[in-house]
């Protein structure tokens, strides 16, 4: 076969390979769409999932599927979007632990951030510390002087997964005190919540999100600081450890959003981005995640949000850098 033949039987297969996702994106969505939340049930994830799920199905047109799959700092359910067809029946609820974190953190991780595409990025919020009740602390300074004193039993703090933004929190937090703390790895911030509640850990960096707020409210687990360098609106009496002395690096907050395949038709992106927009300017959605402690962020086209995403994923890259996360 000659070169000219050979393209000349290549160019008419790729074109009708383009009409053909130009067909389908036109049609999009015909059936069913699964959202993979990558945690189990309960926790702030899910917790955005079902309050974005019913609006964001409604102006699709099609039964939205929220499936749980927990497991390795989120990667497990990452990684099932990206092993599915690039044809948007298949999205995440991610955040940049899953998608920037767990590649660096988790060995068995094949993924990268760049295989995926930001759909809508719809909240942020910090982190707060948070203490066992029986535990008789106090204080930010009191926690750090306890552990100091007890080195040989190091203050146990929970996060969701070796890598996880909670994780290098810990771990910074650690590392400049310089207190003692041991790391103990959970599948989902609903499990490890259960334990510190139950007092089966000592402490824990949780996300200002889902039904953490009321936790505290109830005093379930005690609030000590929060990652910022101001009051939280909601829980001004606790104090922004990155303005504390020797803390100044404690400022970290976290977003979540929608994820699809990288190769996923720019007319399907658009459709999503859409949707979930449409349902993040519902008003009782709104007011559903700013009770419990969220920033709602404005709505960006998929150009801004392809920028903003290529950002954080440096952005998340210099944080796990900064403790020397190596992968396990």
């Amino acid at each position: 076969m000659t070169l000219t033949s050979f393209f000349s039987r290549l160019i008419p297969a790729f074109v009708a390979g383009l009409t053909l996702l130009s067909a389908h994106a036109q049609n999009y969505p015909n059936k069913n769409i699964s959202l993979i939340v990558p945690y189990p049930a309960g926790g702030p994830s899910d917790f955005f999932a079902r309050k974005l799920q019913p609006e964001a199905a409604a102006k699709l047109g099609q039964t939205m599927i929220i499936e749980n799959v927990g497991g390795a700092g989120g990667s497990i359910g990452l990684n099932k979007v990206i092993n599915s067809p690039a044809d948007g029946y298949m999205l995440a609820l991610g955040s940049p632990m899953e998608l920037v974190l767990a590649p660096m953190a988790i060995q068995g991780v094949k993924y990268k951030p760049e295989d995926f595409k930001l759909v809508a990025q719809f909240a942020t919020t910090n982190t707060i510390l948070a203490v066992r009740t029986s535990l008789n602390i106090k204080s930010v300074d009191e926690l750090v002087a306890h552990a100091k004193k007890n080195p040989n039993t190091p203050l146990s703090y929970g996060s969701v997964g070796h890598g996880s933004l909670y994780h290098l929190i810990g771990e910074k937090f650690s590392q400049l005190t310089k207190a003692p703390m041991l790391h103990v790895p959970y599948k989902g911030i609903a499990p490890l919540l259960s334990d510190l509640m139950g007092g089966q850990i000592d402490m824990a960096f949780l996300p200002m999100a889902g039904s953490i707020p009321q936790t505290i409210i109830d005093g379930k687990i005690k609030g000590l600081g929060v990652t910022a360098k101001t009051a939280h609106p909601l829980f001004k009496q606790f104090p922004p450890l990155a303005t504390m002395p020797g803390l100044e690096a404690m400022e970290f907050d976290i977003w979540s959003g929608i994820q699809v395949h990288k190769s996923t038709p720019d007319a399907v992106v658009a459709t999503l981005s859409k949707a979930f927009y449409a349902a993040l300017d519902n008003p009782e959605t709104r007011k559903a995640f700013e009770a419990s402690g969220n920033v709602v962020l404005a709505t960006r086209t998929p150009a801004d949000l392809t920028k903003t995403y290529n950002s954080e994923i440096e952005r998340y890259r210099g944080i796990a850098r900064s403790i020397n996360l190596q992968p396990q």
